[in-house]
């Protein structure tokens, strides 16, 4: 469904990614991790260009993205939802009309637009705050939000920039379960650039781990965190390890108490 091959993209002297490769078939979901600046976000908006590559090719479909024009691009996108890690709301539209908007403004109408919304609205539990402006929303419902205005086109692919960068950890949960239960029922084919470990044990069909703009290990969750082969999958391993055992030294220590 989706093949990267040599993937750059240079901004100036600085090598953001450096020819990377990536497969991806239908219905897999695939976590993208690695360091704060590794090149993960840089490589999901060059999928559908929102970033130019310096060079490379993006197959989707059968179609070259990067050979794309303008209304080619436009027809596309439309295929491929994007989550970004801010809300990206407009803040006098209730959640419906914020969902709807880009639906009508692509041509779609009002009516079955709104039906629309109404139903992606209902996919991430937010049915019941239609009516509600993004101030009076919190956080993990704004996202939500968001999420639900991707979803409303109906994408093949959805590509997902660290959703959960800009919430507090307390609202994180609420947003994972709504991408679980995506990848569950794999509506799409999703590929989810993320920090959050948990979503990747449980998700992910492959885990890719980038650094420094290059693809260093990619495979099974239970491969790369358990016997990784690259330096950035044993620091995952021994973080893993250390979330656990902490949680199990603080279980014990109720427990005595």
């Amino acid at each position: 469904m989706l093949t990267i091959d040599n993937l750059v993209k240079r901004f100036g002297r600085v090598t953001a990614v450096d020819g990377l490769n990536l497969k991806m078939k239908k219905g897999e979901t695939l976590v993208m991790m690695g360091p704060s600046g590794c090149g993960k976000s840089t490589t999901i908006r060059m999928i559908n260009r929102l970033v130019e590559p310096t060079g490379g090719s993006i197959h989707f479909a059968g179609q070259d993205i990067t050979a794309l024009d303008a209304d080619g691009l436009r027809r596309i996108r439309k295929r491929i939802g994007f989550v970004f890690q801010h809300f990206n709301l407009i803040g006098r539209l209730s959640a419906w009309e914020n969902v709807m908007l880009g639906l009508v403004m692509s041509g779609m109408p009002r009516e079955e637009a709104g039906a629309r919304a109404f139903e992606s609205l209902t996919k991430v539990g937010l049915e019941s705050q239609r009516d509600k402006k993004p101030g009076e929303m919190s956080g993990g419902q704004q996202q939500r939000v968001g999420i639900a205005r991707a979803l409303a086109y109906e994408p093949e692919l959805m590509l997902w920039d660290e959703p959960t960068a800009s919430l507090d950890p307390i609202l994180v949960r609420e947003v994972l379960v709504v991408m679980e239960e995506l990848a569950k029922y794999r509506a799409s084919t999703m590929l989810v650039v993320t920090h959050e470990l948990s979503f990747a044990l449980h998700v992910a069909d492959r885990i890719v781990l980038m650094d420094k703009g290059k693809i260093v290990e990619a495979g099974l969750p239970s491969q790369v965190f358990v016997t990784p082969s690259s330096r950035i999958g044993q620091q995952y391993k021994e973080l893993i390890e250390y979330q656990m055992n902490t949680s199990a030294s603080t279980l014990a220590g109720k427990r005595i108490a």
